[in-house]
């Protein structure tokens, strides 16, 4: 799709805030985030449970995916305007809706949920509370993650069009700028010492490069922008909302983040500098589109972002940001093209590894390993490096598979070879783990076969072959206490590969669990089907992803 520059949603189409507070975000719409563009507003709840959500309009509750990951307790409501808001990170459910999504669940003998309703199910009114604010799911601190999405296609659009206020006068930052060489004949000026970037100075919407410098290149080159914005109300640091680059007078590149494809949301991967995003937590726009971007986010200018400079050539380049409320920075820049024997002297980009190109399918075959990566896995040509060295494991080396700061799109499938005896019969325990830059592992999985075990990557990086035989550990809570308590609260650890099942029982008949990856806990709220006073029997069974297993009783009375 392509975008429709300054679109904006009738005035008919309003919403009430979801929350009875002043609306202060920690998070906007389109900001930047791991492997994805965020799709809605994070709306602060006063740091804490339990604030009232409502409904942002009348309409129905169309969906309720509960997960302990994501979204956590998430509500979705259809609105005969065309549209869907979406209220994620809940606590609970409130009313009908609550009793609705515990029968469902009773009913699947599963806390995991993914149930749709048809409109005459659960309608709700506008300013009706549907539910209360909580920390759910892959939440890092109580808020609300609230959506307005367009019911047809389920693509995000950005809730402040639809009458969400949050008080706005501050224009973007610009933090910094790089010049990236667009192909192998390109060079680029080296930056200052340790520096990522050229710094800027400037404020209140005016920047500039630092007094005296004068950023050289030669050949095509591209330019990526180091920018974020800020609220009125707010510290946090937020998204910004469009862009374009001038260069002598003429649109080169825009691009306007008005709408979240959750197909596409994994190319937001090469939108940003990646590295430098997830190594140094900088926020790098590239104003230009690498090979195998798909987004549909930008305009049509043919240049398409590239810039060729040429020797004793300046092209004066603007740069444009605005946020979501119309604020605007500008940050002019002079690039100089090169002389060409300067350039000869500046560094270029690296020739070791092997070549792997983003539209084809590429393959590494070693005596240890091997890794076969589907085509458009990459965003651009990449020179991949790779080795297996000895570690810590008894059941295979590590393997060191290129950099983990390089993106892919598509996983790739690793085999690495083990030592079969060294598992001593327990070859179905094995697993590969990823190593961070500590060592540390965490769980992939895999199949083992003939002497290899295999599984999906979504990543480079480090891996290697660990073995877990140990069960989950569960521990109940003093049972005395239970009785004056309205819910029965369980730690719940793996030592390696992770929780995979678990569920209880309460005297023979199945209970809802919660499992709370974030607390490490196994919950069981006391419902209408556990309510019963008198002494009872409580039996909670884990396994992990290996297959191990463990099971507790304990005894209580209400």
């Amino acid at each position: 799709m392509v975008p429709v520059w300054g679109q904006q949603v009738s005035n008919l189409v309003r919403f009430r805030s979801p929350l009875n507070v002043p609306l202060s975000l920690s998070g906007n719409f389109m900001e930047l985030r791991n492997d994805h563009f965020h799709s809605g507003l994070d709306m602060r709840t006063e740091s804490r449970e339990g604030l009232p959500v409502m409904s942002a309009g009348d309409g129905w509750v169309s969906r309720v995916k509960v997960s302990p990951w994501g979204y956590g307790k998430a509500l979705y409501i259809d609105h005969a305007n065309g549209h869907t808001t979406v209220y994620g990170h809940l606590r609970d459910y409130a009313g009908t809706i609550a009793e609705a999504v515990l029968d469902a669940q009773y009913k699947a003998q599963s806390f995991e949920l993914d149930k749709t309703f048809s409109p005459g199910e659960l309608p709700v009114k506008q300013g009706q509370v549907v539910a209360h604010g909580g920390n759910s799911g892959g939440s890092s601190g109580p808020h609300l993650h609230f959506e307005v999405r367009r019911t047809s296609d389920q693509h995000a659009l950005d809730p402040e069009l639809f009458g969400m206020e949050i008080p706005d006068s501050l224009a973007p930052t610009f933090l910094g700028l790089r010049i990236d060489a667009l192909d192998s004949a390109a060079r680029v000026q080296p930056y200052p010492a340790k520096a990522r970037g050229w710094a800027l100075t400037g404020k209140d919407g005016t920047y500039a490069l630092k007094a005296g410098v004068s950023p050289k290149a030669l050949g095509t080159v591209g330019v990526s922008v180091n920018v974020i914005d800020r609220y009125s109300n707010s510290w946090s640091t937020c998204g910004i909302r469009s862009m374009r680059v001038l260069a002598d007078g003429q649109v080169i590149f825009s691009m306007h983040l008005d709408e979240v494809d959750f197909d596409k949301q994994r190319y937001a991967n090469c939108h940003t500098d990646y590295a430098l995003f997830k190594g140094s937590d900088m926020n790098y726009h590239r104003c230009y589109r690498l090979p195998g971007n798909k987004l549909d986010l930008y305009g049509q200018e043919p240049a398409q972002g590239r810039i060729t400079l040429q020797p004793g050539r300046t092209v004066r380049l603007v740069i444009e940001a605005t946020d979501a409320n119309g604020n605007k920075s500008v940050l002019p820049v002079s690039l100089i093209g090169a002389d060409p024997l300067e350039a000869l002297t500046w560094p270029s980009a690296s020739l070791k590894g092997d070549l792997f190109r983003y539209d084809r399918e590429n393959r590494i075959v070693e005596a240890d390993f091997t890794f076969l990566l589907p085509p458009h896995s990459l965003y651009a040509d990449e020179r991949v490096q790779h080795r297996a060295i000895p570690g810590k494991s008894p059941f295979a080396p590590v393997v060191k598979l290129h950099d983990r700061l390089t993106p892919l799109h598509v996983g790739g499938q690793l085999s690495i070879r083990v030592k079969p005896a060294a598992a001593k019969g327990a070859l179905e325990k094995l697993l590969i783990v990823r190593l961070d830059e500590k060592g540390r592992p965490s769980p992939i999985g895999g199949e083992y076969k003939d002497g290899w075990l295999s599984s999906k990557v979504r990543n480079f990086g480090d891996y290697t072959v660990m073995i877990d035989t140990l069960p989950p550990k569960v521990t109940l809570p003093d049972m005395r206490k239970v009785i004056a308590r309205d819910s029965l609260v369980m730690s719940v650890a793996d030592d390696l590969s992770g929780i995979a099942t678990y569920s209880a029982t309460l005297d023979g008949q199945w209970i809802l669990l919660e499992y709370d990856p974030k607390r490490k806990a196994l919950i069981h709220r006391f419902d209408k089907h556990t309510s019963a006073k008198g002494r009872h029997v409580v039996q909670v069974q884990a396994s992990d992803e290996r297959g191990n297993k463990t099971s507790v009783t304990g005894e209580f009375t209400r």
